[in-house]
């Protein structure tokens, strides 16, 4: 450790703390602002050249909006039309009627798991809002137990998708650990998937139902009609306009086919998954799978086909559907771009060599350590990838030294580390903060909480899996 290596330790912790100062105190600073502010406060305290300065904060927004806003775009338009022609209600229906309230959060923490199976977090969240807003908005209706349904609902769904992603192949942390480590996909997928499923149960239905009592969380009303319109109030208006509808438009569609719109995108993702692991590379299939599977693709292709088969002949108001659902997520898009600002002022300012170095002078277990780099690295710069790839390269040297270490589990242990609170600096912490409608102590208590749960739990499964024997 250097003088220096403090120095940038010290300014991120710094910076995270002014971040949340500027936001909860009096000046009720604008998050993107504040967001803005902190970055170009780092740079100029680490040292940064004003033109490397600038050109991290524009990269960075920009690199974070072209990799999530545009997805999270089509999702909000997909999200549109799924509402628009009653597929999110006839769904939240369906599990309603279903399930009981007690049972709810283990049938969306199921959806979630499938879905989050070839879906990023921040894609699976999008596709998955519709539903969750739709089930919540339910449960307010019949007024069934105390607290925020939103929260109720959407802690199981937050739960499944950041333990897939960080957990199981083929997302990519996972992904760039196993290729780094020169390991095993098949056995990192099988031990992901057993660490994934006590990660979710205790992070998700169990966690969820104590905080959701805590909470009193409800979304911004514009983003609550967008995704889960309030169909009983609008009763007489329907009937008004199904009698001016021509007949063929009056019925919603089939539940069956509303699904497979919804889970279009999914599909397309698997495929390419599947892709992966089944083709040999550089086959034309294969390219194929991993366009279609590209998830502005795979988002852009669900779009279209939803529209086609869900609101068919009726361009004009699918055209003024879509441009209203782009207006309620304006804030939430701003605000991820200023995340990404901050992600990339602290991971171009070397903040993860200094957490490097930290790592080195603790003496752990290879599984720990490799958990222990991920976590400080994602901590510090706002970023699961820079985590997975910091802790995975630091660690290769030793996976190939022939040194008695689970490879497959050294790769999941450094996945499950990437996990561990996800806060302020984390595009993801933003995109459920504003589309959730919370504050920043309420987001803390669940995507932060949350996730932190994830991580140790996967931890402690990851330590109880290498008193095995190994797979394969």
């Amino acid at each position: 450790m250097t003088s220096h290596d403090i120095q940038l330790l010290v300014t991120a912790l710094v910076s995270v703390l002014c971040l949340v100062a500027l936001i909860v105190s009096r000046l009720r600073v604008h998050p993107l602002l504040a967001l803005l502010i902190v970055s170009v406060g780092a740079g100029l305290f680490t040292g940064m050249p004003l033109d490397k300065l600038v050109a991290a904060i524009s990269g960075g927004a920009g690199k974070t909006l072209g990799a999530v806003g545009l997805v999270v775009a089509l999702g909000a338009m997909l999200g549109k039309v799924l509402a628009d022609s009653g597929v999110t209600d006839s769904l939240a229906s369906a599990i309603l009627d279903r399930a009981s309230r007690r049972a709810l959060p283990w049938a969306m923490a199921g959806v979630a798991f499938i879905v989050g199976i070839p879906m990023f977090f921040e894609v699976g969240l999008i596709v998955l809002l519709p539903l969750i807003f739709g089930v919540a908005r339910k449960l307010e209706a019949e007024q069934q137990g105390s607290g925020s349904a939103y929260v109720y609902v959407g802690v199981p769904v937050i739960a499944a998708l950041a333990a897939m992603h960080g957990m199981v192949p083929p997302h990519p942390g996972p992904l760039t650990a196993i290729a780094t480590l020169k390991t095993s996909v098949g056995a990192t997928m099988i031990y992901g998937f057993i660490a994934a499923l006590p990660a979710i149960v205790l992070a998700g239905p169990v966690y969820g139902s104590f905080i959701a009592k805590r909470l009193t969380v409800r979304p911004d009303d514009a983003l609550i009609a967008q995704y889960a319109p309030d169909t009983t109030a609008d009763a007489t208006a329907a009937t008004e306009a199904a009698h001016s509808a021509p007949a063929a438009h009056r019925q919603p569609p089939g539940l069956a086919l509303g699904v497979l719109a919804a889970l279009a995108p999914a599909l397309l993702m698997l495929m390419h998954a599947l892709g992966e692991m089944l083709l040999p590379k550089g086959s034309a299939l294969l390219h194929f799978t991993a366009f279609v599977g590209n998830p502005i693709i795979a988002m852009l292709l669900g779009v279209v086909f939803a529209v086609l088969a869900l609101r068919p002949g009726q361009p004009e108001a699918v055209r003024k559907a879509l441009s209203d659902s782009i207006k309620p997520i304006a804030n939430v898009l701003l605000i991820i771009a200023g995340g990404g600002a901050f992600q990339q002022v602290l991971t171009d300012a070397r903040v993860g060599d200094a957490i490097v170095h930290l790592s080195q002078q603790l003496p752990v277990s290879p599984l720990l350590l490799g958990w222990l780099i991920s976590m400080l690295l994602s901590v510090s710069t706002g970023s699961a990838t820079v985590g997975i790839v910091g802790a995975a390269g630091l660690l290769a040297p030793l996976a190939a030294s022939g040194t008695a270490v689970n490879q497959p589990l050294l790769a999941l242990s450094i996945g499950c580390g990437s996990l561990f609170f996800n806060y302020a600096n984390h595009a993801g912490f933003w995109l459920v903060k504003e589309s959730f409608g919370m504050s920043l102590g309420e987001a803390t208590k669940t995507i932060s909480v949350v996730q932190s749960i994830v991580a140790l739990v996967g931890l402690g499964m990851v330590l109880l899996m290498n008193l095995l024997p190994p797979l394969g």
